[in-house]
């Protein structure tokens, strides 16, 4: 399967040097994507001996257990589903999964149910989703095993608003969160307090039955309790964070009436908090990291080399404004081309993690499109330099692009069709600058989501 649906094309844009850069880029961001795909990650991690299924560095006797259900939510979720179904199929009673409307076409037959619903923002088919899971959570006995499936996109596909909250008013407070450039830490701490089913919620809901949850994480340094709002993890936030998260991002005033009294009972103590670490509810229930950034950063330097690149895996932490990352970015470039630092040539750098835009214009684009597009400034003239960044879920904000490409020449080119690179950036507009060069990357839905990867390569 080709990741890079228009890879051939995104070539075709320059020649010499640059080519050859952009080549090695797009081919380490594809072999990043491949390797944290559900399919590829369960090879390695999850296995069944027997009576006896293997998660990690642990193992289950299902003997123990008179069914298995399966529930969860996330873009992951069908990957990880047929790659789990053959494993426990003999005991498999029924289940669950909210998946990205469209993937549960993907998904034919079989005991459990596939709802496909909205993302990013939520919908009425993710709440009468969340509202199947929790009555099969609640249906479970002390002789069930729960597995949850749990990826990013889980918590916009799962809705499930408390008592005196509409999904109209989560739907619009999710939306303020994230155009105020709240990271994802920040959107789940809010959402798990207007949740019935997140921050630690369904675990609550399975009762006595055995859970065991494989995640894939969404989120900068792997914190089990924010992956999809934890909906299996002690939840160490509270509602007084929640409160000053709205605050602190300046929406407390925009946020629905129903949303802020929700917030201001529970920070006073009027409202039951969401379970924390120690608590009993958590007593059977397990929580396992199946994949992560990690695992795409590793397998996008590995790319790199087998090109006979010298690559520097610099972080999978990035956090921040994406401009200002594409900038710290393209000034490595310069470095490495005038001083042979932090590497001499041929070099390569690889990053990962999840920035953030605050959207102050009224363009359109994505974090991976707004880093490359800063960083395009500071690599004006390189030669045989390229940087693409890309969302490894296929999608880059509210766009159909995955991410983009840039170059040294990427500047010369806009200006020779009259763009500038100030003004689209001022505008948040990455989106309409990529397209009138050519130069976005398109891989549509890839069925994972371990946030983003960024590569720079120096041939």
């Amino acid at each position: 399967m080709e990741i890079i649906k228009n890879f051939r094309d995104l070539l075709k844009n320059v020649d010499g040097k640059e080519r050859s850069a952009r080549r090695a880029v797009l081919l380490a961001v594809a072999d990043g994507i491949k390797a944290a795909q559900p399919g590829n990650l369960f090879k390695h991690k999850v296995a069944r001996k027997g009576d006896s299924l293997r998660l990690i560095d642990r193992a289950l006797n299902l003997n123990k257990f008179e069914e298995i259900l399966v529930l969860g939510a996330g873009k992951a979720s069908v990957g990880m589903y047929q790659a789990l179904r053959p494993l426990i199929e003999n005991k498999l009673a029924g289940g669950v999964l909210i998946v990205p409307r469209g993937e549960e076409k993907k998904v034919h037959g079989g005991k459990v149910q596939f709802i496909g619903a909205g993302h990013p923002i939520p919908d009425e088919d993710g709440e009468k989703g969340a509202r199947r899971i929790l009555q099969m959570a609640r249906s479970a006995s002390a002789n069930s095993l729960v597995i949850c499936l749990i990826s990013g996109g889980g918590s916009a596909l799962m809705p499930s608003p408390v008592e005196g909250l509409t999904l109209k008013d989560k739907a619009y407070v999710t939306n303020l969160l994230l155009k105020s450039g709240a990271n994802i830490e920040e959107v789940n701490t809010v959402r798990k307090h207007l949740s019935g089913i997140k921050g630690g919620r369904l675990a609550e809901a399975c009762g006595a039955a055995t859970v065991v949850t494989l995640i894939l994480s969404d989120v900068v340094g792997d914190p089990v309790h924010s992956i999809a709002s934890g909906p299996t993890a002690p939840d160490p936030t509270s509602f007084k964070e929640a409160l000053a998260v709205l605050e602190r991002r300046g929406i407390w005033s925009s946020a629905p009436t129903s949303v802020r009294k929700r917030l201001l009972a529970g920070a006073a103590g009027k409202v039951k908090e969401t379970p924390k670490p120690g608590s009993g509810v958590f007593r059977r229930v397990t929580n396992l990291m199946i994949g992560s950034n990690l695992d795409a950063c590793l397998a996008a330097r590995e790319s790199l080399r087998k090109l006979e690149f010298d690559v520097l895996l610099l972080t999978t932490h990035l956090e921040g404004e994406a401009r200002h990352i594409g900038t710290v970015l393209g000034s490595l470039a310069q470095s490495a081309d005038r001083y042979g630092l932090p590497l001499k040539r041929r070099a390569a750098v690889v990053v990962g993690g999840e920035t953030t835009v605050t959207v102050c214009g009224h363009g359109s684009g994505g974090r991976n499109q707004e880093l490359v597009l800063s960083a395009s400034m500071k690599m004006a003239s390189l030669r045989g330099v390229a940087m693409a960044s890309v969302g490894t879920d296929g999608i880059d904000g509210p766009t159909d692009a995955a991410g983009a490409v840039v170059d040294g020449k990427t500047v010369s080119r806009s200006k020779v069709i009259g763009l500038s690179v100030e003004d689209y950036l001022s505008e948040n507009d990455s989106y309409h600058f990529f397209e009138r060069l050519g130069d976005l990357v398109f891989t549509g839905p890839t069925g994972t989501n371990v946030q983003d990867i960024s590569v720079l390569a120096m041939v």
